[in-house]
């Protein structure tokens, strides 16, 4: 796509000859017309991908946190560290569009992407938005390598820890079982020799 092609088919257009402008347009900026595909990821999937990820952040290479450990924290902590159920920014903490570990489309939905995992990355919602329906091409941007578990797991980990210590708060927030459900899932589904000894413990359905 380019901005000359539509210069020439205005001045085509503006001449009176629309048969050119529209020979123009089929030749130099054909309309491929795709179906896009529409799904949620579940919570599962998404875990999976962070944890292919070692959640870092693929657009940044900056360390992202499991979604869980965030709501959690704000839970506890809910004048200091606030969360609004639609991201109110007036209303909810910084951190969750800085380093809340989220899942972005490499290749967009809107550009006929699938939702293989392949195509699939754990970034932050600011880069998410950044990106956009835009393609990695479009920006210059580089996908960064994942980082190993064992060094860092998005606090996984601890809200694995902290949830089987303290039981209630998952009947307190209903959402932190939905997304402890999801990280014994993906958990029990990732290669258990590349976990560290304290996700290992939780891998289990």
């Amino acid at each position: 796509m380019n901005a000359e092609a539509v210069a020439r088919i205005c001045d085509a257009i503006s001449s009176g000859s629309t048969d050119d402008a529209a020979k123009m347009a089929r030749d130099e900026l054909p309309f491929e017309p795709f179906e896009r595909t529409r799904r949620s990821l579940t919570k599962p999937e998404q875990v999976a991908v962070f944890l292919r990820d070692g959640f870092v952040d693929q657009y940044s290479g900056r360390k992202l946190v499991f979604p869980g450990t965030l709501r959690l924290v704000s839970h506890r902590l809910e004048t200091e560290i606030p969360f609004h159920a639609h991201w109110k920014t007036t209303e909810c903490h910084a951190l969750y569009w800085d380093l809340q570990a989220t899942v972005d489309h490499v290749r967009p939905v809107a550009l006929a992407g699938s939702h293989e995992m392949d195509n699939l990355v754990s970034t932050s919602m600011n880069n998410n938005l950044a990106k956009g329906h835009r393609t990695l091409e479009d920006l210059d941007w580089n996908r960064k390598q994942a980082g190993p578990l064992h060094d860092w797991d998005g606090l996984l980990g601890w809200f694995m820890e902290y949830t089987s210590d303290k039981p209630s708060v998952l009947v307190e927030l209903p959402v932190l079982e939905e997304w402890r459900r999801a990280a014994q899932r993906a958990l029990a589904s990732y290669r258990q020799q590349e976990l560290p000894p304290m996700l290992r413990r939780f891998a289990s359905a």
